[in-house]
């Protein structure tokens, strides 16, 4: 390997040596804010790598890695996420007795298989990021370990990802017994050429795409694989629940599109047929359970699911708009899911996550700020104009006409406007009055960490949405 491939990898390199240096100093000093500053320093250093390398060529730097523009911007946002996510967790982990340190190693770690999921061109470096990814997330869902219903989301999610590990493998063999070659170009290649008469082949590529989608699909939790998300949401400590939504979210979702994008998808076409199914079922699914929930992390959770069907409206639309309205899209998203998240994180405590929709009567009048703030995130998800997400679903809306994706498009707008709904009980109830016993839970501190993240992440949601020509001019420059 030569110096430019060590500098292409440069990003990788350091994501994966971080969480080491972070070991080997807790080894020696156990301190929480010392293993959180060497993790942002890591998360910043690698961003900044990212942004060295733009401008230059970027061929493949191993076979099984390519840091190219599509790479390099899942590496920003999911080191960009994962900062923010420290940031809240410092003072939530503040709260509690159990080690605190091991808890932003596996967060880096989970960084570093998003990345390698994002920069994988092989089916070899997909399984290797899929693992390094979903192994740490067992831990960080069932973290602190002495809180039950924690520990249940861990198994739960532990037994759902080690089934999805299964299928993915189990078609990869196929896929490879079919093509011979483990690359995702070889793949759009032989699906591109293959002869009529290829049945044999043609039943070992269709079965083995279809175990890759499914166990894609658990990741990104995709109706009909959806089941685990408001159980695991709900389960998890808050800032992992954000963690969840966001960067594992991201790793998945930059493979899926770089395994799929080259193939020939045209209307009409099974491959194209089962996501857009999929697609339609997220959007229309996850928006209807998000009505029936009284647990703002479960409304969150079925949302997530209706946002994942959105992006993918873009992406089945293709055209030059498809890869810069998803990267909006998820960029909003993320920031959005981040701010709403912190604010629960905020509210929580050792005792108890503040998540029933009873909790949070009268913040309004009780924490005006955090509400604000909430309220300000809840328009975004909604779609609410001079929001990021309002100008994120006219980029949708925009990538599905250009497409012709009509029917899609309907449903995106249909799934819209349920989630409205759902969103305005949440700002409703933070606006009745309410007796003091329910709001006891709404009168913690409000942490310096956490004023930082919740007024960048604010700020980013009104930026986006009153100013977005910038973000979106690079990324059409970047992806045409």
């Amino acid at each position: 390997m030569n110096g430019s491939q060590l500098v292409a990898l440069s990003p990788l390199i350091i994501l994966g040596a971080t969480p080491v240096l972070m070991m080997l100093v807790t080894a020696f000093h156990r301190r929480h804010g010392l293993i959180m500053g060497i993790g942002l320093v890591g998360l910043g250093a690698a961003a900044t790598a990212v942004f060295s390398l733009s401008g230059q060529t970027t061929p493949a730097a191993t076979p099984l890695l390519m840091v190219d523009p599509w790479a390099a911007t899942f590496i920003v946002l999911t080191t960009a996420a994962t900062a923010f996510v420290c940031l809240l967790s410092y003072p939530y982990l503040e709260q509690f007795d159990d080690n605190r340190e091991e808890y932003y190693i596996l967060m880096l770690l989970a960084t570093f298989g998003a990345a390698v999921l994002a920069s994988g061109t092989n089916f070899a470096s997909l399984f290797l990021g899929f693992e390094i990814l979903s192994v740490s997330l067992y831990a960080l869902i069932a973290y602190p370990h002495r809180i039950f219903r924690q520990i249940e989301a861990g198994i739960k999610y532990l037994i759902l990802a080690a089934a999805s590990s299964a299928f993915m493998l189990f078609g990869m063999a196929l896929l490879y017994a079919a093509i011979g070659s483990l690359e995702f170009s070889r793949l759009a290649q032989v699906m591109g050429h293959m002869p009529a008469g290829a049945g044999g082949q043609s039943i070992l590529l269709t079965t083995g795409t279809a175990m890759i989608i499914v166990g894609l699909g658990f990741k990104l939790a995709l109706v009909p694989f959806h089941w685990w998300t408001p159980d695991v949401y709900q389960g998890a400590p808050a800032p992992v629940t954000a963690f969840v939504a966001t960067v594992s979210k991201a790793g998945i979702l930059a493979v899926l599109i770089r395994l799929f994008a080259p193939l020939d998808m045209v209307p009409g076409g099974s491959l194209f047929l089962i996501l857009a199914l999929m697609a339609a079922a997220s959007m229309l699914i996850g928006n209807l359970l998000a009505l029936m929930q009284n647990n703002v992390k479960r409304i969150l959770a079925y949302s997530s699911i209706a946002h994942l069907g959105y992006v993918l409206v873009a992406f089945l639309a293709g055209g030059k708009m498809a890869q810069s309205a998803v990267i909006f899209y998820l960029t909003a998203y993320f920031i959005t899911i981040l701010g709403a998240f912190g604010v629960v994180t905020v509210l929580s405590g050792p005792s108890r996550e503040t998540e029933d929709l009873a909790a949070y009567r009268g913040l309004f009048q009780t924490r005006p700020v955090l509400a604000s703030v909430f309220v300000f995130m809840l328009f975004s998800l909604a779609g609410i104009p001079l929001t990021a997400g309002f100008i994120g679903k006219i980029y949708l809306l925009a990538a599905g006409i250009h497409g012709a994706r009509w029917a899609l498009v309907m449903i995106l707008i249909v799934g819209s406007t349920i989630g409205l709904f759902y969103y305005l009980r949440i700002i409703a109830a933070m606006f009745v009055s309410s007796p003091e016993k329910e709001t006891k839970t709404a009168e913690t501190t409000f942490p310096l960490a956490g004023k930082i993240a919740l007024t960048v992440l604010t700020g980013f949601v009104i930026w986006l949405g009153i100013v977005p020509s910038a973000l979106i001019s690079l990324l059409q420059k970047a992806f045409g």
